[in-house]
């Protein structure tokens, strides 16, 4: 097990559950009993189906160098049985500046419906931010299925995510016309050069992080219950002139049996090394014969295909948020991505769990990095003239990677300064590119 792993139960949480007859644990991954009923607690959890003895084995091994964690009743009738789950490890997320921090990345957050009001959500996200802090680790991140509770927790989104409904019919490619090529290849070889690919480019967008071989077993279709699902998947590659491969996409048509020239092309991804790889992988999805509507999921909120078309208007976007940050160490944090401007700043951040609450002055040089200083008094006579604002940690997380304006969340209320020290974070703030995360997690 890595170090994150062997990390202990959070003491305070182990407490407060057991003060409702509910036991807090680590699951020993090494132990495939134990872990496969937590990998089936955790899908029950998500409503997700019984998978069978395969998908199970292919996640424990997928899964092992993972920080497992169960909640227990041993009232119930099945005392292996977890009746909460969540799961962490460490991360390298891109931050402006095509740099990374280590972030303790979240995920399996289950409460079983027999155990809902008792806490355990709360024990369950407390614990794992006092032990991400605890070591070090100066960001918490995750992806949501409910929007509603991790605001609670200090999280806020901070990278956005898009899906594309095209009209196919009303749209030509307006765009630049690679002299490369598009060349079918297999699921297989997909799952080769994808994660790859994920690896040479992530650092080129804030908020992506690395992915796992069993993230790109499921993206390609080939560690499923359901055979169909990755029966239907269609993976192109584009190689530039010199033969070298540039680009992946992953595809599946869907067919209208009303209509055999109204099917629907739904992308699923598509990663990309060069602009001319862009260009010839979407035009190759927006020509395709027999297909009336073309889906693409999970796209950056700020995505350049809509310039390439001849109709604008026939491509319909929703907006959703994808990445939460919750920053637990608020100096390692700032200093850790670049920014967009010279200046000076005062931040008064307030925090109900107390990790990131405190006055900092944040000092950006000309080359673009930070220096901050903790415990700043901002009142000191020499720091009247200083620029500052006032807000939450869930603000400040939102700000973070540039997705999201200062001026947007002062006049939301979530933030209070003066008119020039909002303009100042607008501007300092800024990434050129817009933050996405391109999987789940």
């Amino acid at each position: 097990m890595t170090e994150f792993a062997d990390a202990p139960i959070d003491q305070a949480s182990a407490a407060s559950l057991l003060s409702n007859g509910l036991r807090l644990g680590l699951v020993d991954t090494s132990d495939s009993a134990q872990f496969e009923t937590w990998l089936r607690a955790d899908s029950r959890g998500f409503h997700g189906p019984e998978a069978s003895a395969e998908t199970i084995a292919h996640h424990v091994s997928g899964l092992a160098d993972r920080r497992t964690t169960g909640v227990w009743d041993d009232s119930t009738l099945d005392p292996a049985m977890p009746v909460a789950t969540v799961s962490s490890w460490t991360v390298d997320m891109t931050v402006p500046g095509r740099r990374t921090i280590e972030a303790w990345a979240i995920s399996s957050v289950t409460v079983s419906p027999t155990h809902r009001r008792k806490g355990i959500a709360r024990a369950l996200l407390e614990g794992e931010l006092r032990t991400a802090h605890r070591r070090g680790t100066p960001m918490a991140t995750l992806t949501v299925s409910e929007s509603t509770i991790y605001g609670r927790f200090g999280f806020a989104p901070a990278a956005f995510a898009t899906d594309l409904e095209i009209d196919a019919t009303r749209v030509t490619w307006t765009g630049p016309i690679p002299d490369g090529r598009v060349n079918f290849v297999t699921r297989a070889q997909f799952r080769t050069e994808v994660a790859a690919m994920h690896d040479r480019v992530r650092l080129d967008s804030p908020g992506q992080i690395p992915a796992w071989d069993l993230r790109w077993d499921q993206f390609a279709g080939l560690v499923d219950d359901d055979t169909t699902k990755g029966a239907d998947l269609r993976a192109v590659r584009y190689d530039d002139v010199d033969g070298q491969p540039r680009g992946l996409a992953l595809y599946r048509v869907t067919e209208n049996h009303g209509d055999f020239a109204g099917h629907t092309l739904t992308l699923l991804h598509l990663s990309h090394e060069t602009d001319d790889a862009y260009h010839a992988l979407w035009r190759f999805v927006l020509e395709m014969d027999l297909v009336r509507t073309i889906k693409a999921r999970h796209r950056s909120v700020d995505e350049p295909v809509v310039w390439n078309v001849s109709d604008r208007r026939a491509v319909s976007q929703t907006t959703w948020d994808h990445l939460w940050l919750r920053i637990l160490d608020v100096p390692a944090a700032l200093e850790a991505r670049s920014y967009a401007r010279e200046a000076r700043c005062v931040l008064r951040v307030q925090d109900e769990l107390g990790f990131a609450a405190g006055t900092y002055l944040l000092e950006v040089d000309a080359t673009g990095f930070a220096q901050v200083t903790s415990g700043f008094d901002a009142d000191d006579s020499s720091a009247v003239s200083l620029p500052a604002v006032s807000l939450p940690v869930t603000s400040l997380s939102a700000l973070y990677l540039g997705g999201v304006s200062a001026s947007t969340l002062a006049a939301a209320g979530l933030l209070a300064g003066t008119a020039e020290s909002i303009s100042i974070l607008d501007s300092v703030f800024h990434s050129t590119r817009a933050p996405w995360l391109s999987i789940w997690f």
